[in-house]
């Protein structure tokens, strides 16, 4: 139970997590040394191997000089990273104060993280990471006010920490969890099956579930669930997509699991799955990319073909069932979204019934809960709850501990009680629990945060002019009574993209760089989700520079301001925020001192080629469409290298096991910059590549590995500002 309009973004945190991770949450570490297995550090320059490819695309003549770096396996490729590692080893080990970075990093690091619990009969689940822990632990509680055991624990599945749990599904009546894990960050999934009663883990194995969704019948003796295809089945580089729903009965071949669906119109659509309480209707929602889903629903009693209940039109919708009825989240013709309800029986489009009509907030997601309808709002980039009758007569708002993010909420059609996880920038995670009753809150679960004071911090959000009038807010983050004088050492992020929102979220590591006096700026671009389905659609496609003259605003809007000035003022971004970064690198290197370019998109004619990248067609476009290609062309990263420009001090951070954007952006990039920029050679003002082992992109990386990482990161920052460890 529990539908979302955009399960979707699951996935599209699959371009964009990294980025919330590693701007928004923590990215730490526990050591400035390099790997055991690194090369010896040496100060030569690499100097990539030149191998120009011409292709003609679309009447047009391009060049690539390092289209060999492509290829991971290739000797020269092998030999360009070591190189480049060596390299950068050399010049980030000897930076002064890293050993006190690294120290705090360390401390602030170890501050955890808690999950929103799940309830299933009895039980509550939920997950927490403590101290020095690598991974978040699922953890059982008998009962509300029962203590906390331990039901998996991937921590102990790795010396290194590399092993991660991916995903989880409770059971509707608690006896089951089906869960992933996967290995060096690749998601990779694999589903097993644990017992909350005992801990014992299942027989029962699945490979090929990276990104699983998972319906479980209500006597939790079987699921709904997608899997991937194997190898052989689809041609040769095709296995990421064609996504399948099967049913699994506990206890049979996975491999005769019989197959439930498989319609789409494009290899690259992504079907989930919703289960009635009752068991008797499967609803899927196929999506196609961040702006389309279309719905299925199968009367399973009668055993029915899925029919599609939806217009075909370019619209995002997801359900959730109760009693015979279906309410629909969708953004149909109301960027800001609504809620309808039909009869199960009744379900096409003509006998929807509006009953919670769009308004000034975004609503991102509406839910059966206790019998009432459960939304969660988004205004000005914060986050609101509110509670309906089924009817969609509001009841009240469920009060909040502060401005900030609502990262989670859940509940059950046959419970009258909610829980919600809530951060800010000066708030911890913590979970609460509310009594839908009287809509009284109390904490339930709590993260500590000894080595921080967070009534030392202010936080503001101020507007500014992007470069066609558009007004964009943006969060500013720093101690209490920073003078503005121009000179402060500033970090500006941004994302842009995916229908993401950049919200008031904890960030663990940004606390070394605020105590040293610098400013934390947070800009909520175009192409977020920050005002409903226009704003995402005006950053998106061939308005993607918009995302770009939005974020240039920002720090031209910080200059002016005299928060700071160009050479103190830095950006950072990852993934589809690193395309961003290298767009900021290539059209104006002239208003940033230093940029950390991390698991990022560069070379956008070519990036459908890789990975699980054409998903994101629908986002960005694809150069092989003649129509699409000259606003691609115009500002893929790669392309727009000038020989002899000064660019910023630049960090290109990759993981080797990266399977969402391919780490050949990320070398590419650093070989064509380090052989064309006037600072290419520069060891006061560098372009260095970082590329991390054993890690994907970001997502289950382990806190060690975040240590070193940030220690890196931290170090560079300093130097290149000017910042005193």
């Amino acid at each position: 139970m529990g539908g979302s309009r955009l399960s979707i973004l699951f996935l599209s945190i699959g371009i964009a997590v990294c980025a919330l991770a590693f701007t928004n949450t923590s990215m730490a570490s526990s050591a400035g040394a390099a790997e055991p297995d690194a090369p010896q550090t040496s100060s030569v320059l690499p100097r990539a191997k030149v191998a120009p490819v011409e292709d003609t695309v679309h009447g047009r003549k391009i060049v690539d000089p390092y289209r060999y770096l492509e290829n991971a396996d290739d000797p020269d490729t092998k030999q360009y990273v070591q190189q480049e590692l060596s390299y950068t080893r050399s010049l980030l080990d000897p930076l002064p104060g890293r050993a006190k970075i690294n120290a705090r990093l360390s401390q602030l690091l170890v501050i955890g993280t808690v999950g929103t619990p799940q309830m299933g009969g009895k039980y509550y689940f939920h997950t927490r990471r403590e101290g020095t822990q690598n991974q978040p632990v699922l953890l059982v509680r008998d009962r509300l006010d029962g203590e906390d055991r331990v039901l998996v624990d991937v921590n102990k599945l790795s010396k290194d920490g590399t092993v991660a749990l991916d995903w989880w599904y409770t059971s509707e009546d608690g006896k089951y969890v089906a869960y992933g894990t996967s290995n060096s960050g690749s998601e990779e999934s694999t589903l097993h099956l644990v017992e909350a009663a005992t801990g014992k883990v299942l027989p029962d194995s699945i490979e090929r579930t990276r990104f699983a969704s998972v319906a479980w019948l209500k006597d939790s003796s079987a699921f709904y669930y997608t899997r991937h295809p194997k190898k052989g089945d689809v041609p040769a580089g095709q296995e990421v997509y064609h996504v399948k729903v099967f049913f699994h009965q506990i206890g049979n071949d996975p491999a005769k699991d019989p197959l439930i669906f498989d319609e789409r119109e494009n290899p690259q659509d992504i079907p989930n799955v919703t289960l009635s309480e009752d068991d008797r209707w499967l609803l899927i929602n196929v999506e196609h990319g961040w702006t389309k889903t279309e719905m299925y629903l199968q009367d399973l009693a009668a055993k029915n073909a899925p029919v599609k209940i939806t217009t075909g039109k370019d619209f995002l919708y997801g359900g959730d069932f109760y009693q015979g009825k279906l309410y629909i989240t969708t953004n149909e013709d109301a960027p800001h979204y609504r809620v309808f309800v039909t009869d199960v029986n009744k379900a096409a489009r003509e006998n929807w019934k509006e009953i919670i009509p769009a308004s000034d907030a975004i609503l991102q997601n509406a839910s059966v809960t206790g019998g009432k309808l459960l939304a969660q709002y988004e205004h000005n980039a914060t986050s609101e709850l509110k509670l309906f009758t089924l009817e969609g007569k509001k009841i009240g708002d469920i009060s909040l501990p502060a401005i900030g993010d609502v990262f989670s909420a859940s509940g059950r059609y046959d419970r009258n009680e909610i829980f919600f996880g809530f951060q800010s920038f000066t708030a911890p995670p913590s979970i609460y629990r509310v009594d839908l009753n009287d809509r009284k809150s109390a904490m339930w679960a709590k993260v500590d945060a000894p080595s921080i004071d967070p009534t030392a911090y202010d936080v503001q959000q101020v507007w500014y002019n992007s470069k066609d009038g558009t007004k964009v807010p943006m969060f500013v983050v720093s101690k209490k009574g920073i003078e503005r004088n121009g000179k402060n050492p500033t970090l500006l992020t941004g994302y842009g993209g995916f229908n993401i929102s950049l919200k008031p979220t904890f960030n663990r590591s940004m606390y070394l760089w605020m105590e040293h006096g610098g400013i934390y700026a947070v800009a909520n671009l175009r192409g977020g989700a920050e005002f409903g389905e226009d704003w995402h659609r005006a950053g998106m496609l061939d308005k993607k520079q918009n995302v770009f003259d939005d974020f240039i605003a920002a720090g031209e809007y910080l200059i002016s301001e005299k928060y700071t000035d160009k050479d103190h003022l830095a950006i950072q971004g990852g993934s589809n925020g690193g395309l961003l970064m290298g767009a900021m690198i290539t059209q104006r290197p002239d208003l940033f001192r230093a940029v950390i370019c991390a698991v990022p998109l560069l070379d956008m004619l070519r990036y459908q080629n890789f990975q699980i990248a054409k998903l994101w067609i629908p986002e960005y476009g694809s150069a092989d469409d003649a129509k699409q290609f000259d606003t691609i062309y115009a500002y893929s990263p790669y392309h727009h290298v000038k020989k002899g420009q000064e660019y910023p001090a630049i960090m290109f951070l990759t993981g080797d096991t990266d399977t969402r954007v391919d780490p050949m952006h990320a070398k590419k990039m650093a070989a064509l910059m380090q052989a064309e920029a006037k600072n290419g050679d520069s060891k006061e003002r560098p372009i260095l590549l970082r590329i991390e082992s054993k890690a994907g992109h970001g997502q289950g990386k382990p806190v060690t590995k975040q240590i070193e990482e940030s220690t890196d990161v931290y170090a560079f920052l300093f130097w290149q500002l000017g910042v005193k460890p």
